[in-house]
Order: C-alpha cells, then sequence, then structure tokens
C-alpha cells in the first residue's frame, strides 16, 4: 500500500485527548482571591508541584491556574515514556555532571518509584505498564555505542540487557534492527493524558482550588506578596510555582533559556491479533533508535502503535496552534513506520498531531528564583519531562521553602544552561545544527565541525 494512503482517514487530534472519558473543565477564577501558593500552569510540572505541596502540608492554601485545560499541552499528548533519568539519558548526564552522575541516576529511581506509588496511592486510571524500554540499532555503526551504553549504565546501577540481532528481534521483529539495549526497569509507559486527568482529581480531592481557562497575564512583588494578573482578577500568594514551560515565562529573563521546538507523532488503528503477533513485542516496551533525528514508539493499551519523532522543527517564534500539524512530516513519518514494519502493509492511522517542547540548551530542566525567593521557576524539560517533572516540583518546593537539601545542592540545580541567541541569530544557528545533525546520520555518525564546537561548548538542540 501507498504509504500515503494509510494517512486517508487520519484525524488531527492527539490521540490521548480523543478520550470520553476526558474531564470536564474547572470554571475559570472570577474576581480576586489570596493564597498560600499560587501554581502558574496545568501540565505535570504545576500539577506535581500542587500535589507535593499539598501532601508535605496539608495546611496549606495552594491555587492553580491553567490558560487552557489541564493536561492540554505537551503533558496530555506526548509519547508516554516516564523514564527514571533525570538529565535526557546517562549520556547526557555523564558529559555534564560527571561528579554528580551516580546521586542523579539514584535520585531519578527514587524518583520514578515515587511517581509509581502516587499513582496507586492516588487511585490514577493511566495504563501504567513498568515494561523498560529499548535503544535500536538500525545501523551497524551504533552497535559500539550500544555496548558503551551498556556498560556505563550498569555502573551506575541500571540493569541493561544488551541484545544481538537475533534478539532484539524476538523482542520486536524488524528487519532493520541490528541490535538493542534494554533497560528493563528505568521506565514506565502511560497513558500521558489519563495520568495528568488522575493528578488534577489528587489535587482536587487534596483540596488544591483549581482554575481553568485562566492565564495568568502579569506578576509583580507587592511586599511580602506576589500579585499575579488573570483576565478577570488577581491572586495574591505568598510564593509563585512558575510551570509555563514552553511557553513565554511571566518573568522576561527566563524566556531566551528555552525554545518551543515541535515534535509530530501519528497512531495506527488498533492492531488485529495476527498483525500484533507479526511484531511480537510481547513485553510491550517501548523503544527508539539511535540516530540524531530518532523515533519513539510504543504500544497503546488498546494495541496501537504510537509512532513519533525525527522531525524537531523550530518555527521560530511563540508557541502557535497552527504548528502543531505539518503534512509533510506525517508523510515521512509514514513512509519510515512501513521500512520498519513492512509486515503491517494495510494498516491505517487514525490520529496526527503536534505540539511545542520546551527544549534547553543542556537538553534537562533548570531552575531558577526570583523576587526574593518568593518565585520559583523550572523549565527545559526537552521532551523527558514525564518523569522528570515531579522532581523539578520537588525542587521547586524545596527552593520557596528556602530548604537546603540534597536536592537544591546539585550543580544540575545551582546552574543554568546557557541561553539560545536572540533571532535572527537563533534560527540560522538552529537550521544549521539540523542539517548537519542529518547529515551525521547518513555518514556513520560522524560530527563535523559545527557540533563538535556545540559539544565543546555545551550547547545543543534536540526534542
Amino acid at each position: 500500500m501507498d504509504h500515503l494512503a494509510s494517512l486517508r482517514d487520519v484525524e488531527h487530534t492527539p490521540f490521548w485527548l480523543d478520550d470520553p472519558r476526558r474531564p470536564r473543565p474547572a470554571p475559570a477564577l472570577v474576581g480576586g482571591t489570596t493564597c498560600d501558593l499560587l501554581v502558574v500552569g496545568g501540565g505535570y510540572t504545576g500539577l506535581w508541584t500542587a500535589a507535593v505541596a499539598k501532601e508535605r502540608d496539608p495546611s496549606l492554601d495552594v491555587v492553580l491556574v491553567e490558560a487552557d485545560e489541564v493536561g492540554g499541552a505537551a503533558s496530555g499528548r506526548n509519547g508516554g515514556f516516564c523514564e527514571a533519568s533525570l538529565t535526557h539519558g546517562l549520556a547526557n548526564g555523564l558529559q555534564r555532571w560527571p561528579g554528580e552522575i551516580g546521586v542523579l541516576e539514584r535520585l531519578g529511581r527514587e524518583n520514578l518509584q515515587a511517581i509509581e506509588d502516587a499513582v496507586e496511592r492516588h487511585g490514577i486510571d493511566c495504563d501504567w505498564e513498568r515494561t523498560g524500554s529499548l535503544v535500536v540499532a538500525t545501523e551497524q555503526y551504533q552497535l559500539d555505542g550500544l555496548a558503551e551504553e551498556a556498560e556505563a549504565a550498569a555502573r551506575y546501577g541500571g540493569k541493561p540487557l544488551l541484545l544481538d540481532a537475533e534478539a532484539v528481534r524476538a523482542e520486536i521483529d524488524s528487519p532493520t534492527f541490528l541490535g538493542g539495549l534494554w533497560n528493563r526497569d528505568d521506565v514506565a509507559m502511560v497513558n500521558p493524558a489519563r495520568l495528568a486527568w488522575g493528578l488534577k482529581r489528587a489535587c482536587l480531592d487534596l483540596g488544591v482550588r483549581i482554575h481553568e481557562h485562566t492565564p495568568a497575564t502579569s506578576l509583580d512583588a507587592h511586599g511580602a506578596v506576589v500579585a499575579v494578573g488573570t483576565p478577570y482578577g488577581r491572586i495574591t500568594a505568598r510564593k509563585v510555582a512558575l510551570a509555563t514551560n514552553a511557553y513565554p515565562s511571566l518573568i522576561r529573563r527566563h524566556r531566551p533559556y528555552t525554545v518551543p521546538v515541535y515534535d509530530y507523532a501519528l497512531m495506527t488503528e488498533p492492531l488485529t491479533e495476527e498483525q500484533l503477533a507479526s511484531v511480537g513485542w510481547t513485553r510491550r516496551q517501548g523503544f527508539a533508535d539511535c540516530a540524531n533525528q530518532f523515533h519513539y514508539v510504543r504500544l497503546s493499551a488498546d494495541d496501537r502503535i504510537l509512532w513519533g519523532g525525527y522531525d524537531a522543527v523550530y518555527h521560530g517564534g511563540p508557541v502557535r496552534a497552527e504548528h502543531d500539524r505539518r503534512p509533510e512530516t506525517y508523510a515521512t513519518l509514514a513512509e519510515h513506520f512501513f521500512t520498519t514494519f513492512p509486515q503491517l502493509e494495510g494498516v491505517r492511522f487514525s490520529h496526527a498531531w503536534g505540539g511545542a517542547i520546551d527544549t534547553s540548551t543542556r537538553f534537562c530542566v533548570f531552575f531558577d528564583t526570583s523576587h526574593r525567593g518568593k518565585v520559583a521557576y523550572a523549565a527545559g524539560f526537552t521532551g523527558l519531562g514525564v518523569g522528570a517533572t515531579r522532581f523539578g516540583a520537588e525542587v521547586m518546593l524545596d527552593l520557596l521553602a528556602g530548604e537546603h537539601t540534597e536536592r537544591t545542592g546539585l550543580e544540575l540545580v545551582r546552574r543554568k544552561p546557557l541561553p539560545f541567541p536572540p533571532e535572527p541569530v537563533r534560527s540560522i544557528g538552529i537550521h544549521i545544527t539540523r542539517r548537519s545533525m542529518a547529515r551525521a546520520d547518513l555518514n556513520q555518525g560522524r560530527r563535523n565541525l559545527w557540533l563538535r564546537a556545540l559539544d565543546r561548548f555545551g550547547l545543543g538542540f534536540d526534542s
């Protein structure tokens, strides 16, 4: 079948959000109010911040405001890989924080377990599956890198299993797979939207006041409190946690540290028993390939295949809804899908979507405070925020409390990444970087002078 025909009946909406169990939004805030802690943003970062704050101190009056609906942005439309890594993978962490990586890996595993415990404690129905994930090699030169990654993972407490071509195809059968590395414990698969909605319900049960369709428009200090403006009033809070991620921060100096990079995904119709058997995949791990322009892939609870990634597109400027749809990327993804799984010829895609990711130059979260410690900020998760956002929430609450903890002592927390340059240099640099990464994928992974220079100065671009 022509791969374009597989897109004929596609719905241009995120599969996870196209769910009859989607909750009704909480009412918008009308008039003024006061609180102990105001959380701005109703994605994972904001939801975890509100929930953990109430669990730490049930007497706190916590308000959460969301410009749209809870989970309506990246938290409700991502791939659903909930990873232990706080550093966008072990290799990135080793490169940037070699002296702390053992602590960071341990804290990441503790954080993942805390998420699993919260899912159970709050009865969140989000198709949680602690399957681990595979990294697969599709080019011969990538096999050495997998062996090095396996050795490093074992050194820092991981449980990696290195697979040859026969073994990896016994897990997931594709003629393009030459080897793989199975991280057996440090990744869970999750329905991302239902996780967000479950956290919303948990927050409400804990006593958090939630207002959706309530954008925060301004932030100003007034003595011992901070005032945040909304379209219909003002919120006065003793402390504020900013969790807006890909959207412009209310604090202008934070804005150069992230750019909105757009990522795209397809979801197939449910596979038949025969189709699923032709692929194998009985252990239901998610997987990604080793390329710079990589794909991420997983099964849904009803045996659909999510096929995403490859293109990471910076359109320039702020987040815009019109960038969420990109037919040329959908066509590319469909072609790659059938190259990987030729035995699934005839399968159609039911959903196609895209959205912005808050990318930072070091590929993972960074933190800051302002207004004499009354405001905390976390952003820059770069596509790996399903798990790391809970850690980010804990750090923000530590910072707002003025507590010196193991978390706040980390260099990862104390130091910010290099900012992106202003336009038009930013767009030119990102375009050169994307082109260089694509060339490296076609040239045995060899990084050109531009990419080596970025590596030296700790700059990067990814999704």
